[in-house]
């Protein structure tokens, strides 16, 4: 069985050390829902997950120290996750996104395309990946669709400001991927296939 996640992907970095991937999925097995996933400046692994189904697919998928169920709001592009409060606003269209939009859905949705894209995306983004292991004897797969640089954001921690938009370095290690370096707004369908 293959499950999709139609939405949206962004990545932030602070200058603080604290890196923000939020996922903002309108269409999924389990109907609309956002999540977050935070690694504080001294490597901690954070999920903020809205519900039992979400908590847990998405830390069956990839790694956390800790796993939180609270309320998540979404309003435009910004995210209220428990102690978390996000804020971004996408710029200009990344080049890759120029490409991106070209490729035709039925082909970029094929897993055999993520697996051809996968050396190519490594190399031009290092530390995306688009095609991998979602745990558990799973495959994950990424179909990007479009991508924007953001300009600004805004993110604080149980009310402390986490300092301007920095990029996203170290990259991130929830997964077999990071987000982009360059802090970017992504529309995405992912794909994971049991064994």
């Amino acid at each position: 069985m293959t499950q999709r996640f139609d939405g949206h992907i962004v990545g932030l970095g602070t200058t603080s050390g604290t890196r923000v991937v939020v996922g903002i999925w309108d269409r999924s097995p389990h109907g609309r829902f956002a999540d977050a996933m935070v690694e504080r400046p001294d490597g901690h692994r954070i999920l903020l997950a809205p519900d039992p189904w979400v908590a847990d697919l998405v830390s069956t998928t990839y790694t956390f120290d800790d796993v939180r169920i609270v309320p998540v709001s979404v309003d435009g592009w910004s995210i209220a996750a428990g102690p978390l409060r996000a804020r971004w606003s996408p710029g200009a269209r990344v080049p890759v996104g120029y490409l991106l939009r070209c490729v035709p859905r039925a082909v970029g949705h094929r897993e055999t395309w993520a697996r051809f894209c996968d050396p190519i995306a490594r190399r031009v983004m290092p530390g995306v990946r688009t095609h991998g292991t979602a745990g558990n004897g799973r495959t994950e797969w990424y179909a990007a669709s479009d991508a924007w640089r953001v300009t600004e954001s805004t993110v604080s921690w149980d009310g402390h400001d986490l300092g301007p938009l920095a990029p996203v370095d170290p990259p991130v290690r929830f997964g077999f991927a990071s987000a982009p370096r360059e802090p970017t707004l992504s529309q995405v369908t992912s794909f994971i296939r049991d064994r």
